[in-house]
């Protein structure tokens, strides 16, 4: 069973606005798996969908990007914690810095705007607070880039819906 199915079973006394909301909101799923349960699930239209998809991803950006480094300094005083961010920060530095360098806050926006796994706002927030990348201009680079992923799976899922129909007759 798919995480989606499983969380649209588990939100079943929701509103199914609200359950779209928290899929999106959700950093496995967020907007690419919202999306599709909205219109392929709940039934709703793409202008629905994208619109509680994209308000659901961004919830979480707003307090990620104010309280990841907060948190990250806290955790640091166990060296569990200190080794897990060394290795991840030197190593997320070391795979994409060239990038980052060369784009600035067109890579973040790209890179939060793929719909793919791993990508996402939830991504965007950490590669932002990895790089240093100040609140006032990850916050715009994330939500154009939650928007380009938005119109994306929207326009795929509509697509994929109605060739769905298409083939099974519907």
């Amino acid at each position: 069973m798919s995480v989606e199915i499983a969380l649209v079973e588990m939100l079943g006394s929701v509103p199914h606005w609200l359950a779209v909301l928290i899929i999106g909101a959700i950093p496995v799923s967020e907007l690419r798996g919202a999306i599709p349960v909205a219109m392929g699930i709940y039934g709703m239209g793409p202008f629905e969908a994208f619109f509680f998809s994209v308000i659901g991803n961004l919830l979480p950006v707003i307090p990620l990007l104010l309280f990841l480094e907060p948190v990250s300094d806290y955790l640091r005083r166990y060296s569990i914690f200190d080794n897990f961010f060394t290795w991840l920060f030197s190593r997320t530095r070391r795979n994409n810095t060239e990038t980052f360098e060369k784009y600035g806050l067109l890579a973040l926006t790209i890179f939060v705007a793929i719909p793919l796994p791993a990508t996402g706002a939830w991504s965007g927030c950490a590669a932002a607070f990895v790089f240093g990348v100040k609140f006032k201009h990850a916050l715009p680079a994330i939500v154009a880039g939650v928007m380009i992923a938005g119109i994306v799976v929207t326009a795929v899922t509509v697509t994929g819906i109605g060739l769905a129909d298409l083939v099974l007759g519907v």
